[in-house]
Order: C-alpha cells, then sequence, then structure tokens
C-alpha cells in the first residue's frame, strides 16, 4: 500500500538507512518462463470515490489487466458480516469483467478508527497483533476465493512509546506473527508479498531477505515479494531497474508510480523524478507474471482521469497499444 503514517513525516533523507543484514544472494529456482507482456492494474485506495463496481468497470473499460483490491469499508470490507457471499459476487464480477486480482491489506482505519494503520503486526499489546494476524488470514481466504496473484502486507512501524520496542524484539514479533499467515498461504496456495515501506521496520530489500532468513525461508511462493518502484527511488541505494533485477527471483507484486529521492510521496507519472522505460523492461525481461499496480492512495479526488491517464502513460512506456475507453 502505501503511504507514509501520520506520525512520521515525509521528511527528506541525506542517505537511505544502513540494512539491518547484508542480504543472502542465493536466489530460489524459478520456473516460469520469461514475457515481455507487463500486465497492469490500478488500486482501488486510489478510486475510494467510486463504488467498487464502478471502480471495475472503470479500469475494465481503460483496458486495465486487473486491480489491486484493498480490503476497506467502502469497497470489500472484511470486518462487514457475510465476507464470503460478498466475495463470491466480487469474484464472478472480476470474472466477467476479466480482470485479474491482488489483495492488498493496507487500509489506514479498518482496524481502529483512531489510529492509522493501527495496530500492527509490531504492536506491543498481544491482542493488537492478534487483530492484524487475523485480518491478513481473512486477506489469504478473500484471494484464494478470488483467485489472487497474491496477498500484500507490510511490517508496520517499530513502537517507540513507553517502554520503547528495541529492534531485536520488533523483528521477533513480526516473525512470530507472520508465521501462521504464511501457514495459511501455504494451504491457500496464495503467496503473502511482504512490502519494503519507508519508515517501517522491514524499509529495505536487505530487511526482506533478513526477515526470509528468520522464517526459515519458506521459498517466494509462500512468502514473496511486493516491490513498490517509488520506494525503491526513494530509498534504496540502487536504482529502481537494478532493485527490480536483483529482486527478481521474489517478486509476486509490483506497485509502481512516480516518486522523488528521499521523500514518501507517491506521485502521478511525470511528477517524479523515475526513469520508467528501464523499469518497464526490466520487469519484462525477469519474466514477472503477476500485476503491476498503479499506486496513488491519495489522489482518489482525480482517481478516473488519473487511471485514464496512467494506463496512456505505462503503455507509452511499453511500446504497447490500446484503446482507451468512451
Amino acid at each position: 500500500m502505501s503511504e507514509p503514517p501520520t506520525t512520521e513525516p515525509s521528511a527528506r533523507t541525506t542517505e537511505p538507512p544502513a540494512p539491518t543484514t547484508a542480504p543472502s544472494i542465493t536466489a530460489p529456482p524459478t520456473t516460469e518462463p520469461p514475457t515481455t507482456a507487463l500486465r497492469f492494474g490500478y488500486g482501488t485506495n486510489g478510486l475510494t470515490d467510486l463504488r467498487l463496481e464502478d471502480a471495475l468497470v472503470l479500469l475494465a473499460d481503460l483496458g486495465y489487466d486487473g486491480v489491486g483490491l484493498t480490503l476497506d469499508h467502502m469497497h470489500l470490507d472484511p470486518l462487514a458480516p457475510d465476507l464470503a457471499t460478498r466475495t463470491s459476487r466480487v469474484a464472478r464480477r472480476l470474472g466477467d469483467l476479466g480482470l485479474g486480482v491482488t489483495v492488498e491489506t493496507g487500509a489506514r482505519y479498518v482496524l481502529d478508527p483512531r489510529r492509522k494503520h493501527g495496530p500492527s503486526l509490531l504492536d506491543p499489546d498481544p491482542d493488537g497483533r492478534a487483530a492484524r494476524v487475523r485480518l491478513l488470514l481473512r486477506a489469504v481466504q478473500v484471494a484464494a476465493d478470488l483467485g489472487a496473484h497474491a496477498v500484500h502486507c507490510f511490517s508496520g512501524i517499530t513502537p517507540h512509546d513507553v517502554p520503547s520496542t528495541d529492534t531485536a524484539t520488533a523483528w521477533e514479533r513480526l516473525a512470530g506473527s507472520l508465521a501462521p499467515v504464511l501457514d495459511a498461504a501455504a494451504t491457500a496456495r496464495v503467496p503473502l508479498a511482504v512490502e519494503p515501506e519507508p519508515g517501517h521496520l522491514l524499509a529495505t530489500l536487505a530487511d526482506f531477505h533478513h526477515l526470509r532468513r528468520l522464517l526459515g525461508d519458506p521459498g517466494p511462493d509462500i512468502l514473496g515479494l511486493t516491490l513498490d518502484i517509488g520506494h525503491c527511488q526513494c530509498l534504496e541505494p540502487a536504482t529502481p531497474a537494478d532493485c527490480v533485477r536483483d529482486a527478481a527471483p521474489w517478486l509476486r507484486h509490483v506497485q509502481i508510480e512516480d516518486m522523488r529521492r528521499g521523500v514518501h510521496e507517491h506521485l502521478p507519472f511525470g511528477e517524479g523524478e523515475i526513469d520508467f522505460p528501464p523499469v518497464l523492461e526490466a520487469l519484462a525481461a525477469a519474466g514477472y507474471q503477476g500485476l503491476t499496480v498503479v499506486e496513488l492512495p491519495r489522489h482518489s479526488h482525480a482517481g478516473p482521469e488519473l487511471a485514464r491517464a496512467s494506463i496512456d502513460f505505462l503503455r507509452q512506456g511499453t511500446g504497447m497499444r490500446g484503446a482507451t475507453a468512451p
């Protein structure tokens, strides 16, 4: 998902934080053949002023291949009654429209109306962590029922209240919280795709590899990676295209938007600093099979217009042609 928590301003940084530990460079084997056909989606967290039905029809009309579906009260509420029935209806509609889907879990206030993205997997309160785990378990079931490519999640920020949480304890909480979710993902055959998020405990690709080793390297079809291209520009030492190449064996979900170095602000294409053709070429060369989802969670007021402009931009960047919606 996503965007910085309100407790952390979008301040400029001069250098990215040192990785928690050096990443392992041993890549798991890949069995999928390379392909140059990228599949583009748009995140419903950037279309929150639309009913879900209207958002899905809009994206299909514009020629998108899929949708990043954030579970939240205005679209598919994971906490309201009759979730299975409502999910079944969405699955049928996605099928009718020919849209693929990735389930995203970055809704701001879905669990707590007063704490943005709270409680997290790092919450000092075990009951708080358990609430987030239950949400992720529901997301895995929803993803299985929708035929989704992956379930997205992130770690959360390390709590700094009294008493402050030390780094080792935070990693222990994260690994322990994710263990039952990974079991459910393995059973459902839907990978959990963890997103490095600026300001969070798991902020970088190096941190993802640290978590992978802590969990005994379950494999990318169980524990995969959500790579946000803007976050690479914001924080990683490598270029976004090099990040794609380095992360390719673990990629199970991709989010894309423009961004500037050192500033965690999701921007429409052309308003930041990213050179996108090399990024798109790297994704195609990697044989990435999932959705590449436009992530503009603070631009819902202009969602339909930005959805149209974004697919045109991405098509131009890949040399694709397609009709725009009437």
